[in-house]
């Protein structure tokens, strides 16, 4: 009886693990389900990106790392946009909405950019308080980064000449 049993279900022990494992490894986090409201009353569903590698950005006017990124920020997006690239850059709830609308026009930046007034994005993604914190999403909205701090943006446009070719090539 001790040895059926050692020969039946121990293999079966194995098999549920390696399940198991193989559930894990595929699990990716995936983008909450949020609305940006952008400052100039645009909604913008996180759904509706699905198909886009999408960054989204926590960042504040008053952050020195935030203000030295965003011209790199502004070039990658200006780069990558027209293949499929998405980019959101959302203020922190400090930031005073009317410093984050003068720099927005200020910077003439090209991307959404909302004002996180009551934290309710930040909170979504995990209670950003950090800035910058930058979340990389590809097209079906499976969490490719988190990155706190300056983003390194060589990697991220190696990353995005990869997600995007491999869009447009169809392999």
């Amino acid at each position: 009886m001790n040895h059926l049993l050692k020969k039946t279900l121990l293999p079966l022990i194995i098999l549920g693990l390696l399940i198991f494992l193989g559930l894990q490894l595929n699990n990716k986090k995936s983008a909450p389900n949020v609305v940006f409201t952008t400052i100039d009353g645009t909604k913008i569903s996180m759904d509706s990106l699905k198909g886009k590698v999408v960054l989204i950005n926590f960042w504040a006017t008053n952050c020195t790392a935030c203000i030295k990124e965003m011209p790199q920020l502004i070039s990658t997006y200006n780069q990558f946009n027209k293949q499929g690239f998405a980019l959101i850059a959302v203020a922190m709830s400090d930031d005073p909405p009317s410093q984050v609308l003068n720099y927005t026009q200020q910077q003439n930046l090209p991307f959404p950019v909302m004002h996180d007034g009551l934290s309710e994005i930040s909170s979504q993604f995990g209670d950003v308080s950090e800035t910058p914190t930058a979340f990389l999403f590809d097209q079906q909205g499976h969490q490719l980064q988190r990155t706190i701090g300056e983003l390194d943006f060589k990697a991220l446009h190696q990353l995005l000449n990869n997600k995007l070719n491999y869009k447009k090539d169809g392999a």
